[in-house]
């Protein structure tokens, strides 16, 4: 299991996509209130979504396995400067080597090679670099991971909206077929009239019965990005509130050069092309060897010889001599290019994160002026043309195709509704992973009022 430490460096940067839901007083048909903090974890409706985002950030597989790879990269790195190690060298003579002193019979020694002055430094910074690399890879799988979660949490809340407005057109047709039976029995409306709502009731029936089937992919996606098994229950989330951003545009630009893993990966590479440049420009130079060798002598055969028995003590050194240069340059002008790659790659990989994030910030835009649109004006006006269209149903004023239409075109703008809802919160959590962090919102309650019509 992750230390207490690890988990919270996973979660320290939560793109914290907030919401609430309150109890505030509607005009007419919408529950609207400000709801109090500003981050997904001070929404009381929000709650289960951020337990959500800290089981990811425990469970999840993926990032489990990303911060065992940058355990091992920093593992890496420490030893990347580290010494060669000694040698050490024995030799016998299976003819003993007559010497002055005496023969020799064997001789032993340690030698140790050092890099020229520089070459472990660079390798080290390499090894940093890219371990650095591996740590924004592990924070961009982190924030794609949680803008996952949200995602398909959003979509779940979606589905069960969903189905609850489905749910609520069919118990209206139900009532409307009723009223058509009632009308069909005193002669005041023809066989067709009660033909046209079964028929729509069917084919409402068919679209609930897909979206209660679509909801098993989705516990089963959300589970597999928290690391449970897929058959684990998770209960439907309840609505998504309005979320309005409260910053800037301009600040979200500014930051998504420094803050954004993806660009962070790529001043990793860059800076470790430049440490291997570094050193292929240290291969110029020569590496050392220096050594001791200990040459064992026995006694000399006649008495009396000067240094008798001693053994003779060898210092030495030694170098390569760099000769293949053109080797060498060719070895400086590959890491030239890879620092220029790199770059470019960064560069375009900015433009683009550039026009994603532009694009989403339209897509926010949008989906906050469909919901203002649906809630302020076209819902309402569409729940006053049912209740007229069935008035004038009742006094024969209207046919049955009439009043199916108008319930269809209720039906369709309250799905719209809560598709806006869930596009303004998805988009909301993709501009966060693209800034790499949470941004701070204004939330509001989203629940349109069942619509109700009296017999």
């Amino acid at each position: 299991m992750m230390t207490g430490a690890v988990l919270l460096a996973l979660i320290a940067v939560l793109p914290r996509a907030a919401a609430a839901d309150g109890p505030g007083a509607p005009a007419e048909t919408v529950q609207e209130a400000a709801a109090p903090g500003q981050y997904l974890g001070d929404c009381t409706e929000l709650a289960e979504l951020a337990g959500y985002l800290r089981q990811a950030a425990e469970g999840n597989n993926e990032l489990r396995a990303a911060y065992r790879r940058w355990e091992a990269s920093v593992s890496r790195a420490a030893r990347a400067d580290v010494l060669p190690d000694p040698m050490f060298n024995f030799g016998y003579y299976t003819t003993p080597l007559e010497t002055r002193g005496g023969p020799a019979r064997y001789k032993y020694g340690l030698s140790q090679s050092l890099p020229f002055f520089g070459k472990l430094g660079f390798k080290e910074q390499m090894a940093l670099r890219e371990a650095d690399g591996v740590k924004a890879q592990m924070d961009g799988l982190k924030l794609s991971t949680f803008y996952e979660v949200k995602r398909v949490y959003y979509e779940y809340a979606y589905l069960a909206r969903a189905i609850d407005i489905t749910t609520e057109s069919m118990e209206l047709l139900r009532y409307l077929e009723r009223i058509a039976t009632a009308r069909y029995t005193t002669g005041s409306a023809s066989h067709a009239d009660i033909i046209r709502p079964q028929v729509e009731l069917g084919r409402i029936e068919d679209r609930l019965y897909s979206l209660k089937d679509l909801r098993a992919p989705l516990v089963a996606r959300l589970n597999a990005l928290l690391g449970r098994p897929a058959e684990t229950a998770i209960p439907p989330p309840p609505s998504i509130p309005v979320m309005v951003a409260t910053e800037p545009d301009s600040t979200l630009f500014a930051e998504l050069p420094t803050n954004n893993p993806q660009l962070a990966y790529w001043d990793a590479v860059v800076g470790m092309e430049q440490a291997g440049r570094d050193l292929a420009e240290r291969a110029y130079y020569p590496d050392f060897t220096f050594g001791v060798d200990v040459t064992e002598v026995d006694k000399a055969r006649t008495p009396g010889v000067i240094g008798d028995g001693r053994n003779p003590i060898m210092t030495s050194m030694s170098f390569n001599i760099p000769i293949w240069q053109e080797a060498r340059g060719a070895a400086v002008d590959e890491s030239q290019a890879r620092i220029l790659a790199a770059k470019r790659s960064r560069a375009g990989l900015e433009q683009k994160l550039r026009a994603d994030l532009e694009l989403a910030l339209y897509k926010y835009r949008d989906a906050g002026r469909k919901i203002h649109l649906y809630r302020e004006t076209l819902v309402p006006k569409a729940e006053q043309a049912l209740g007229v269209t069935l008035e004038a149903f009742t006094s024969s004023a209207a046919t049955s195709l009439d009043l199916i239409d108008t319930e269809r075109t209720l039906l369709e703008l309250k799905l719209d509704y809560s598709r806006a809802l869930t596009d303004q919160a998805q988009r909301l959590a993709e501009i966060e992973t693209l800034v790499g962090r949470e941004l701070p919102c204004e939330f509001h309650g989203s629940i349109l009022e069942p619509t109700r019509l009296e017999p």
